[in-house]
């Protein structure tokens, strides 16, 4: 274990533990004693865990190397879900080790789809396990990206920062802040939703989910707290948290200290943002129900996935190429990221005009920056996007042969790797992951953390053997 800095797997561990006593106070408060048992059990171990890792923590001084940092974090999607699972296990409705071990990868890596039938059967205090599960892992998916910062390109550094690599105090600090602002973020939209009259316990799980670009609901269907128009409006609104970059409102409020570069990332998204919505708004408004269209749009594209249940099949390809484009660099969405494709395209433009118009010059840079992006960048936006169309097709056809018509096979492999839930607007609303079978839901929690990882740990790999020079 001498390669692995388990100070880091300690951290959220003791995080874990601390959700676990949080849910042992809340099913004392409300005589929720169904499923004690397992969060007190659920408390003990991941403490205990806390306690171990932390002092067999690797003591020399040696500088940790970049595989060091991703085989770190690759280790803890797969450890931290299997403390999640306690309660799951454990619980009175008799879940099998998979089926538990399934929805706390589902949880963890922001996906949201459930082995759960009727949400309504479930104990309250396990509800809210499951939104505990996603919000530890959006706030382990933030940290992991301060932590491999050194892999990702300047364009993406500098939305973030001036320096070119983190030393451990740099990556303190920053750690530190994105916890406030997670946190704090989450109140705020807690506190909305109760300003909203939506009852505080469905307002609190639906607050861990927004932050965290989650899928799971505290009842079956959204329909059933959002109850009118206003509510629906804000409620797509509190989900561009999870859209822009989870340091915008901080680079707002100190922008007279800061670069505009820190704002490049989220001016090209705001524009992004306002011409879906004028789009939408012109061309799919047709039954005047713009509150729901406009549900769906910010839904997408935070690949939360929430929906009303009311969506017109012909609008499922759309939503599902948002899906696939995601939001912000640093948020929780994930996605190919709006920023690389809009490189990509403004690069091939620019290509093929130098070659019909030698004679101009043709600027490959953002339109918010200074900063030109490089061609090694390039030829790394261009193999992730051949990486995420492997994928899909690997997944689609170990899918396909495990008995799921193609269609959905298709559509099941888009929402897996961009961590979104099945619902309504994707024709996959009534899809039933208990019935799967064991192999198949394997197959899912694998490539839902190669979803949440793919640009933190294959990209890296890439490079070192096709970018050497």
């Amino acid at each position: 274990m001498k390669y692995f800095k388990l100070v880091y797997l300690s951290i959220f561990s003791g995080v874990i533990s601390i959700l676990s006593f949080f849910n042992i106070i809340y099913s004392y408060y409300f005589n929720l004693y169904l499923n004690l048992n397992t969060y007190i059990f659920t408390f003990f171990i991941s403490l205990f865990i806390t306690v171990i890792f932390y002092y067999t923590k690797n003591n020399d001084d040696k500088k940790t190397t970049i595989y060091e940092k991703i085989l770190t974090i690759l280790l803890g999607y797969f450890l931290l879900p299997l403390i999640i699972s306690i309660p799951f296990y454990f619980s009175i409705y008799n879940l099998t080790f998979v089926n538990s071990y399934f929805e706390a990868i589902s949880g963890f890596t922001s996906t949201g789809f459930t082995i759960f039938v009727n949400i309504k059967h479930i104990d309250q205090s396990l509800i809210l396990w499951r939104s505990s599960a996603q919000w530890v892992g959006g706030l382990y998916f933030l940290f992991s990206i301060v932590l491999l910062i050194d892999i990702f390109d300047n364009s993406f550094k500098k939305s973030l920062t001036n320096f070119i690599s983190f030393n451990k105090a740099e990556t303190l600090k920053q750690s530190f802040k994105i916890f406030i602002l997670y946190s704090t973020i989450t109140f705020l939209i807690f506190v909305s939703l109760n300003i909203l009259n939506i009852r505080s316990f469905n307002s609190l799980n639906l607050a861990m989910s927004i932050i965290s670009s989650g899928g799971f609901l505290p009842t079956n269907n959204l329909s059933n707290i959002l109850l009118n128009n206003s509510q629906i409006i804000i409620f797509s609104l509190l989900m561009l948290t999870s859209f822009f970059s989870i340091f915008l409102s901080y680079n707002l409020i100190f922008i007279k200290n800061r670069n505009i570069d820190f704002l490049n990332e989220d001016l090209h998204l705001l524009f992004y943002f306002l011409f879906l919505l004028i789009i939408f708004f012109i061309f799919f408004n047709f039954d005047n129900n713009f509150s729901e269209l406009l549900l769906s749009l910010t839904s997408s594209i935070s690949n939360i996935g929430f929906s009303l249940n009311n969506n017109s099949p012909n609008m499922t390809f759309a939503f599902l190429i948002l899906v696939i484009i995601g939001g912000s660099f640093f948020s929780t969405s994930s996605g190919i990221r709006f920023l690389k494709i809009y490189s990509l395209f403004k690069f091939s433009i620019n290509e093929i005009l130098s070659y019909s118009k030698p004679k101009n010059i043709y600027l490959n840079k953002h339109l918010f920056s200074k900063n030109f992006f490089q061609l090694n960048e390039i030829y790394k936006y261009f193999l992730s996007l051949i990486i995420f169309i492997i994928s899909i097709l690997f997944l689609s056809s170990l899918l396909t042969i495990s008995g799921i018509n193609f269609e959905r096979s298709f559509k099941l492999s888009i929402l897996t790797l961009m961590n979104t839930v099945n619902s309504s607007m994707y024709g996959l609303d009534e899809f039933n992951f208990y019935d799967l079978h064991f192999f198949t839901k394997y197959y899912l929690i694998l490539f839902m953390i190669i979803g949440r990882v793919e640009l933190l740990t294959l990209l890296i790999i890439s490079k070192k053997f096709l970018f050497k020079s």
